[in-house]
């Protein structure tokens, strides 16, 4: 058996994995990345970019659709599926090719290839046959999709995760997608914009992460005119039928029943965190009823060990960007160890890229009640918002959030047009602390999407004027000269 004796062990070499070790390798050359899969990173392979090739290809084919509407008349739309899949295919290689490049031009010496297990705090058996003895250790493994139990048995091959879509060779006939949140929302519009009969199973009435109930109304009116869902599910039950086709029975929570039929089940309901087999009961960390780690965000660190946790195994806000943030956080600690330092985490911003988009930005509505934070709203509708209507983009909401006495502006959520792009603006006001004063001070051109953000600020700022006491009277004080 080999002995590798080192300064810090970094257990997964995706996004988390990576920035952890530029982050360590700051501090020390005697350090080590074991990966047991294939290198490059869940959203270069199979999550962020080639689930964004395929929602290029459904955009540009709803844009040929319904260009009529401007006039423009471009005869009739084909979409080749072994075409669609082929650019999806070929840019995702790409990709996945800079990331494989990037690790491949690290050390040999920095690259274990296997399967880690801990043997003790400090110890790791690596499945090629070295034990790896460690000062410190960032687990950074990542999730993989939730499969419910017994539907891999029943359906074989006709269930899918995320993953398969993007090794398909052309487009299928049917898929129903069981899921509705980012995942589920974006790959079951797309292929339902590229030809691809879909229907969309939710075990609730929620769409996507927003928590705004204002905003979910509007985003199951509008992602729900074009979309077939069936939601708040209390029962779903998939077979394969005689002709190999997955038959579902559903039933929703009002009783009604319905049975379809597809050619594929895509399970989208979200991901776990990659820790079995892992032994974390010989690595002396504390664990929750789950089996789970509890985690410093700010630090990377579990408890007070010298154990380090990075990126989507962290079950939190599963997004490359805080992937990236939870790797240098963690690496640099691990690797600056025992000097543990406490890193201020960046303003929150998710996006959803279905159509209308979906964003939000520094604290949600949920947040600002869970935290019984005073706070008003303002609100803008997108249906006759000036540029988005000349866009035929017009649908949608933004709700915006200030929090009394103070002015400051807390979060947002939006279901709307160009949502990618005014979420990071709200961000990076949130993360500033900006008031809202101070972001209408700010300039707006015309005509464009971002004045309905000022017309909602607007609204917010008058709800903070009138929820403002009213300056205390004070008798003995001397009049004005």
């Amino acid at each position: 058996m080999k002995t590798l004796r080192t300064d810090v062990a970094i257990i997964g070499a995706g996004t988390a994995g990576m920035t952890a070790y530029r982050a360590a390798a700051a501090h020390t050359d005697n350090l080590v990345v074991i990966e047991g899969g294939p290198y490059g990173t869940t959203c270069a392979r199979v999550g962020c970019m080639p689930s964004k090739l395929l929602i290029a290809a459904a955009e540009a084919a709803h844009t040929a659709r319904h260009a009529q509407a401007f006039g423009v008349h471009a005869g009739e739309v084909r979409i080749d599926g072994r075409e669609v899949m082929d650019r999806v295919r070929r840019e995702r290689d790409r990709f996945v090719g800079f990331v494989v490049d990037s690790v491949q031009a690290w050390p040999q010496a920095h690259r274990l290839r296997g399967f880690a297990r801990f043997v003790s705090p400090h110890e790791l058996q690596v499945d090629d046959g070295t034990r790896v003895i460690a000062d410190r250790i960032v687990i950074a493994t990542g999730s993989s999709p939730n499969v419910p139990r017994g539907w891999r048995a029943a359906l074989g091959d006709k269930l899918l995760i995320n993953d398969d879509v993007f090794a398909w060779q052309t487009l299928p006939r049917s898929v129903a997608v069981v899921g509705t949140g980012i995942i589920g929302l974006e790959l079951a519009l797309a292929l339902h914009r590229l030809g691809v009969r879909v229907r969309v199973y939710g075990r609730s009435t929620r769409l996507g992460p927003l928590t705004d109930p204002v905003l979910q109304d509007v985003a199951r009116a509008t992602i729900g005119a074009e979309l077939s869902m069936t939601l708040d599910v209390e029962a779903i039950t998939p077979s394969l039928d005689a002709s190999e086709q997955v038959r579902i029975v559903s039933r929703t929570r009002d009783g009604h029943q319905d049975t379809d039929t597809f050619d594929f089940l895509l399970a989208a309901i979200g991901r776990h965190p990659n820790l079995d087999g892992l032994d974390l009961e010989n690595a002396g960390i504390p664990l929750d009823a789950s089996g789970l780690p509890s985690v410093d965000r700010n630090t990377g660190r579990i408890g007070d060990s010298h154990i380090f946790l990075a990126g989507d195994v962290q079950d939190d806000l599963q997004l490359l960007h805080e992937a990236a943030d939870d790797g240098r956080i963690a690496g640099d600690n691990a690797g600056r160890f025992p000097r543990v330092r406490v890193r201020p985490r960046r303003a929150r911003l998710s996006i959803v890229f279905s159509d209308p988009q979906i964003a939000l930005a520094g604290l949600t509505h949920a947040e600002l009640l869970a935290a019984g934070m005073r706070f008003e709203t303002g609100e803008v509708s997108f249906d006759d918002q000036g540029r988005s209507r000349v866009m035929l983009k017009n649908q949608g909401a933004l709700r915006v959030y200030g929090e009394s006495g103070s002015g400051r502006f807390l979060g947002a959520e939006m279901v709307g047009p160009a949502a990618e792009h005014i979420g990071h603006l709200l961000a990076w006001s949130a993360q500033r602390g900006d008031t809202v004063q101070d972001m209408l001070d700010s300039p707006f051109y015309h005509p464009v999407v971002e004045e309905g953000l000022r017309t909602a600020l607007r609204q917010l700022q008058r709800q903070l004027a009138l929820a403002a006491p009213p300056p205390e009277l004070c008798l003995d004080c001397a009049p004005a000269a």
